[in-house]
């Protein structure tokens, strides 16, 4: 998309300002938008005030962009900082691809801890609120890996199998033209997981923080059988793939939250009794 910014009367444009548009950034910020939209949604079935959400999102959307860029750039640091890397300014790219679920959860989750406090509200319901907008941004946000032809997997011909240009293909693997597209089976698991959460939310009325443990206990249980069909380089710990090792450790211990949290905590909490907790502990 541009724009010509100057030129003389009669005569051709001399300054021609363009803005690139970048499927996968847009997308980005789609998801974003309807997690909060679902997200809000869900929070004032439970009795929530409006505008939390909002307030909280201010928070803990770009904490979990800047947690989602660092846990990539560092867990594939060679792609950037190694003998054929892009360096720094390829790292901060952020809209050429590249973010790690790990750490946008785990920052994101830092800056809604930081926005609830400051709206007064208790984190758990607000989590529980919005876990199936995360998981419904995520299948949006993977389908902008298609535009970027990236996070592919090994080849194949089977039917969803996806044709990806020479110049794409990781070394090795040129003289092969379909590959699995890893990032669709992601989005079709992670479609199947916000119908779960939806359901076993009003099913079992859950409440404290365990939709949201059940969200990562589910996604942490796709990634694993995803994560092993790529190709693309990433750092292994005993013969694994990084990422695979982190979806076990993450995932058991959502179980546990789980498991502990049901018998500590039965049913959902009482969003009135909860105002204000977090203002009365303290203001930032």
């Amino acid at each position: 998309m541009g724009a010509c910014i100057y030129s003389k009367p009669g005569s051709r444009c001399l300054v021609y300002w363009t803005l690139p548009i970048r499927a996968y950034a847009l997308l980005i910020v789609l998801g974003v938008v309807i997690a909060g939209w679902l997200g809000n949604r869900r929070y004032l079935a439970r009795g929530g005030k409006p505008g939390v959400i909002t307030d909280i999102a201010i928070w803990a959307v770009p904490f979990g962009i800047i947690g989602g860029r660092l846990y990539h750039v560092i867990s594939d640091a060679q792609l950037y900082f190694g003998p054929t890397g892009g360096g720094l300014g390829s790292a901060l790219r952020i809209w050429d691809g590249g973010l790690g679920i790990w750490g946008a959860v785990a920052l994101g989750a830092l800056g809604a801890w930081i926005g609830a406090r400051r709206a007064g509200v208790a984190l758990p319901p607000v989590a529980d609120a919005i876990a199936p907008g995360i998981a419904l941004a995520q299948v949006i946000g993977r389908l902008g890996n298609w535009f970027n032809q990236e996070l592919f997997g090994s080849p194949t011909t089977l039917p969803l199998a996806l044709e990806i240009d020479v110049a794409n293909r990781p070394a090795g693997y040129q003289a092969f033209a379909t590959f699995h597209p890893t990032f669709l089976y992601e989005a079709l698991w992670m479609t199947g997981v916000v119908l779960v959460l939806s359901w076993a939310d009003k099913r079992f009325h859950l409440g404290h923080g365990r939709v949201f443990a059940l969200y990562v206990a589910l996604y942490c249980a796709g990634r694993p059988w995803i994560e092993a069909l790529r190709i693309d380089a990433a750092n292994t710990v005993l013969g694994l793939r990084l990422n695979i090792w982190t979806a076990l450790l993450v995932g058991i211990g959502a179980l546990i939250y789980l498991v502990v949290s049901a018998r500590l905590r039965p049913g959902r909490e009482d969003l009135e009794s909860t105002a204000g907790v977090e203002k009365a502990s303290g203001s930032m």
